[in-house]
């Protein structure tokens, strides 16, 4: 370990990353309301919008939905600072290798955020639309939806998925920490493909297609999650043996 820490120094410490944190998501939500109505133009005017009224049935609807894209354009930008900030913290612990293995975690798991986003934008979101669209028409129903339906949707969907799509990276830095092994992994598989079910139950529309559509990926992502955790051992035992030869 570089240096140790005594406990004050530490709540110090955690008050000065928190502090960071804190004070750049209050700086990403002001750019968030500034060019939130440009974003939610540009999703108006991509295809999955074409055939949407934006009709507002309550005096609130607009309001949360720009507050909503705000959030989430500034969750966005606040991300990777975050993370950055996390690393500052636990580097102290960390030895100068284990520190220097673990930097390009932050860019990565941005990279990841971002793909699971634009997944979840791109190709899930219509996927979604198209099917439930089609069974409104197959049963004679009227299709009348309003701003904040279709933003609720959308965000309700974007960001858990989003957020979910972090468990590769998240998995190979507790390998990395000993945390936990590919063995353990698929020790418990049987229980976290119970628990990614229910998750995507929980986030995805009330259909089984759809449900499908994001149980899948989430039950992929943790099959990679395994794979890079093995990944992850046989590196660092490789290294190590590489160290104790030159010894």
């Amino acid at each position: 370990m570089e240096q140790e820490y005594t406990v004050v120094e530490h709540l110090t410490e955690l008050r000065k990353r928190l502090v960071i944190i804190s004070l750049a998501f209050v700086v990403s939500l002001g750019i968030g309301f500034a060019i939130a109505t440009r974003i939610l133009n540009f999703i108006k005017m991509q295809p999955t919008a074409a055939n949407v009224e934006w009709n507002v049935f309550g005096f609130t609807d607009g309001i949360m939905i720009y507050f909503k894209c705000a959030l989430l354009l500034a969750i966005l930008i606040t991300l990777p600072i975050a993370l950055h900030q996390i690393w500052l913290f636990v580097r102290p612990g960390l030895s100068q290798a284990e520190a220097k293995g673990t930097a390009w975690f932050i860019p990565a798991s941005f990279f990841l955020f971002l793909a699971g986003v634009s997944f979840s934008y791109f190709i899930m979101f219509p996927m979604m639309l198209n099917f439930m669209s089609n069974i409104n028409q197959s049963i004679g129903a009227t299709e009348t939806y309003g701003m904040n339906q279709y933003f609720s949707f959308l965000f309700n969907l974007v960001i858990p998925v989003g957020i979910v799509f972090e468990m590769p990276i998240v998995i190979m830095f507790l390998t990395k920490l000993g945390i936990v092994t590919p063995a353990s992994l698929r020790k418990m598989r049987k229980v976290a493909y119970f628990g990614l079910v229910v998750l995507g139950v929980l986030i995805s529309p009330p259909d089984f297609i759809s449900d499908i559509l994001i149980i899948v990926p989430l039950l992929i992502l943790f099959e990679v999650s395994i794979v890079i955790s093995s990944w992850t051992v046989k590196r660092t035992n490789k290294r190590v043996a590489e160290m104790a030869l030159k010894e």
